[in-house]
């Protein structure tokens, strides 16, 4: 019913479309260049995955209403949402290096978040808290709504 990426067949479909992006992609929004998008991409799963950690812990609060909207309904997601520092190559997050390895780490990440079922990040940013299949769901559309940034 929903797209996540704990469903191999959503994952594989994300990967191709990643495969499908080039350093000369246009963006259609935003300030990220393809690059800097897989950059912000690999950062954002590694820190769900724990490879990368958080700047401070995030107090759970009461987002079940917006969590509901933004993960669990067809709603895109809107243009123009900050984000974290520590996800943003132009500040924190890894800056672009080589285009092919740094897709590679995008992609690593997504498979390998689509394979966990726990031991990943209690909460999100925006949220709160969540769980491996709250997870899966915020990376297909993650994903997905940054592919569509760039026309792929």
């Amino acid at each position: 019913m929903f797209r996540t990426i704990g469903d191999s067949s959503e994952r594989d479909a994300l990967v191709v479309r990643l495969r499908r992006l080039t350093p000369a992609s246009t963006r259609r929004w935003g300030t990220l260049t393809p690059h800097e998008m897989l950059c912000h991409l690999g950062d954002a799963t590694a820190m769900v995955l724990g490879d990368r950690p958080r700047l401070s812990p995030i107090a759970p609060r009461g987002r079940a209403p917006i969590k509901a909207l933004f993960l669990w309904s067809p709603v895109r997601w809107p243009h123009g949402i900050p984000t974290s520092p520590r996800h943003d190559p132009r500040r924190d997050g890894s800056r672009p290096a080589d285009f092919a390895r740094d897709a590679d780490r995008a992609i690593d990440g997504l498979v390998r978040l689509g394979n966990a079922t726990g031991g990943l990040e209690q909460a999100h940013g925006i949220f709160g808290p969540m769980s491996p299949r709250d997870w899966h769901r915020w990376a297909w559309k993650h994903t997905d709504y940054h592919l569509r940034q760039f026309g792929v």
